[in-house]
C-alpha cells in the first residue's frame, strides 16, 4: 500500500467501535513529512482513541493506518516504534527513581540493541552515554543528567519524555498533551524545544492548551464525536464558527 510522496502518516476510513458505541468514525487523516500539526477537540472527541490506534494500543474496527507508505494496521506496538513511530503520554511513564541520563540511555540502548546484552546499566556504554548526553544538551537538560526524575520540576520531566522519544530516532513523533500540568513559563520552554527539533521529524501534538496549539501548529485538525470536523491552517481554524461553537467558545487567537 503506497502513500503519496511526502506523507509521513495517514489513516484511511479509520473506525473504532466498542459494541454499539462508535468512538472513531471514518477518520481520514494525513500528516505530511516534517509537519508541525495539532489535533484538538472537546473531551470525549475520540483523540486518545485515535492516538491509541496509531500506536497499536488499540486495533481499529476497520480502516487502515499507513506509516511512510507501509500499511501498519496489523503491526504490533513495539514494531511500530522500530519503524519510526514515537510517542509521549499525557501522564508521564518515567522511571522516577533513576537519573535523567539513565532514563534516556535506556531508550538509546534499546534502539542500538544493547539494552539486554548484559547486566550493565545502559549509560555505562560510552556510545550510548555520549548520544544520550547529546540529546539532553539539545533539550537544555545536560546539567540535570545526574538528577533523579522525582527531583525534577514537572516541566523538565516532560522534556525528558521527549528526549526518550527522540532517542528512538522517530520519523513521526506523537506528543500527547506535552504541556498538561505544566506551568505557563515551563510550557513556553517546551515550545522552544519543539522549535529546535529536527525538521525531518513529523510532529503531531494532542493538546488542550490553545496558546500552545496556536503557537506550535502549522496545521490543525479538529475532532468532534469521533469525526474530523475541519482541518486547516491556524488562521482558518481560529475564524471557523463551527470550531468556536463546539470547542473554542468566543476566544480569539491570532
Amino acid at each position: 500500500m503506497s502513500a503519496p510522496q511526502g506523507l509521513a502518516l495517514e489513516t484511511r476510513s479509520l473506525c473504532k467501535n466498542f459494541g454499539a458505541l462508535t468512538v472513531a468514525d471514518d477518520i481520514n487523516f494525513r500528516l505530511e513529512a516534517g509537519a508541525r500539526h495539532a489535533l484538538i477537540g472537546p473531551n470525549g472527541a475520540g483523540k486518545t482513541t485515535f492516538i491509541n490506534m496509531l500506536t497499536g494500543v488499540l486495533r481499529p474496527s476497520s480502516g487502515h493506518i499507513v506509516l511512510g507508505g507501509e500499511n501498519i494496521t496489523q503491526v504490533a506496538q513495539a514494531s511500530r516504534v522500530k519503524r519510526g513511530l514515537g510517542r509521549t503520554f499525557q501522564i508521564n511513564a518515567l522511571f522516577r527513581g533513576l537519573a535523567v541520563l539513565d532514563n534516556v540511555a535506556l531508550a538509546v540502548a534499546e534502539r542500538r540493541g544493547v539494552a539486554r546484552r548484559t547486566w550493565r546499566s545502559a549509560s555505562s556504554y560510552a556510545d550510548v552515554r555520549d548520544e544520550s548526553m547529546e540529546l539532553l544538551g539539545t533539550l537544555g537538560l545536560a546539567d540535570d543528567a545526574s538528577q533523579r526524575i522525582r527531583d525534577l520540576p514537572y516541566g523538565k520531566q516532560r522534556l525528558v519524555e521527549i528526549a526518550i522519544a527522540l532517542g528512538l530516532k522517530p520519523k513521526v513523533l506523537l506528543l500527547d498533551e506535552p504541556a498538561a500540568g505544566v506551568p505557563s513559563v515551563e510550557s513556553h520552554r517546551i515550545l522552544q524545544v519543539l522549535d529546535t527539533l529536527p525538521k525531518h521529524i513529523a510532529i503531531l501534538i494532542i493538546e488542550h492548551d490553545m496558546d500552545v496549539v496556536f503557537r506550535f501548529a502549522q496545521r490543525i485538525t479538529v475532532l468532534v464525536q469521533g469525526q474530523v470536523l475541519v482541518e486547516g491552517p491556524p488562521e482558518e481554524i481560529s475564524k471557523d464558527r463551527r470550531v468556536h461553537q463546539v470547542y473554542l467558545g468566543e476566544q480569539r487567537h491570532a
